[in-house]
């Protein structure tokens, strides 16, 4: 047994660096054996020890399949120069599960990180049994203490499309934007310049909702509808194979559909209505705004969006694990 863990481990982690690939998809005695294996191959580190501690803690608090997506996603980010430091790694692994408590959410997951000129905002996002159900969004400045976002409306989109430029970083700074606006007196209508204040955090919310609309992604089969139509997760998914994980056509948006509405009943003919309920992105408009990468040997397929840079998606084929992080100025 220690023969076959060695090199898995030693290649899952990079160097002690990243996530291990022995831990995938693997319960409670199998993470035991694995750890009694590396002990008994000499193995064992004191970074091995905090990253099963890691998982496990996740595991129970978040269900194995969020836990492997929150540390895989990370590591990700930290490819691209954007990863967390251990301090704020540690709080979201000490925090994110109490706000699943407290709020009472099914799942809850960590959406990414909008990088301030100030200070930097972490975004989860919380969902309720009914998977396509309105996120609940919370954002927090130090991974520990979390604030619930409004939902957006088509108010809050048009107020904060005048805003250019990066986030400071601070919910409470204002932005001021001068307008034009028609006054009518005694039958005279004149137009008359007008300061208007937007809020930084009407404008988080805004971009947010944008992102999620554009660039969230599950992959076919992760999610399923039921007759009664609550969409939920889908437990007996085991992962996309080798061939379909590299097209496009097996990604979905993850949120409601809005072309497969406009799609004629002969179109419809050949979808599973429990699984083909959401937009491909094959049919995204413009083309090309996807880039979509086999890493590790195959063992990883990372779709990076080129309409919203920041947002990378992963999969790793023939297995349950996936999830999208957005790592970005907005």
């Amino acid at each position: 047994m220690g023969a076959s863990v060695r090199p898995s481990f030693s290649e899952g982690l990079g160097g002690e660096q990243g996530w291990p690939e022995a831990l995938r998809g693997r319960g409670p005695q199998a993470v035991s054996g694995i750890l009694t294996a590396l002990r008994r191959a000499g193995l064992w580190s004191p970074r091995r020890q905090l990253l099963l501690a890691t998982w496990q803690a996740l595991s129970r608090a978040l269900g194995t399949m969020d836990a492997e997506s929150l540390l895989l996603s990370l590591e990700l980010a930290s490819g691209s120069g954007q990863g967390l430091s251990p301090d704020r790694r540690a709080s979201l692994l000490t925090s994110l599960p109490l706000v699943k408590r407290d709020y009472r959410y099914d799942r809850v997951l960590f959406w990414g990180r909008i990088l301030g000129l100030v200070a930097d905002y972490y975004i989860a996002q919380g969902l309720s049994e009914d998977q396509l159900a309105p996120r609940k969004t919370l954002y927090s400045l130090n991974c520990m203490e979390w604030s619930l976002l409004p939902p957006a409306t088509e108010e809050m989109m048009a107020q904060t499309s005048v805003v250019k430029g990066r986030f400071m970083g601070d919910p409470s700074h204002e932005y001021e934007h001068t307008e034009l606006q028609k006054i009518n007196e005694g039958g005279k209508v004149f137009e008359e310049e007008v300061v208007v204040q937007i809020k930084e955090e009407t404008r988080l919310v805004s971009i947010i909702d944008q992102i999620d609309k554009a660039v969230a992604i599950i992959p076919r089969g992760a999610l399923f509808k039921t007759p009664f139509g609550p969409i939920h997760v889908n437990r007996t998914f085991e992962g996309l194979s080798l061939s379909e994980a590299k097209k496009l056509s097996s990604y979905f948006h993850f949120r409601e559909p809005v072309q497969l509405k406009n799609k004629t009943l002969l179109e419809k003919a050949d979808l599973d209505p429990s699984l083909d309920f959401m937009d491909s992105l094959e049919h995204d408009i413009p083309k090309g705004s996807w880039s979509i990468q086999m890493e590790r040997g195959n063992a990883l397929v990372v779709l990076r969006s080129l309409l919203w840079p920041g947002l990378t998606f992963f999969h790793a084929p023939r297995t349950k694990n996936c999830g999208y992080i957005y790592v970005g100025t907005g």
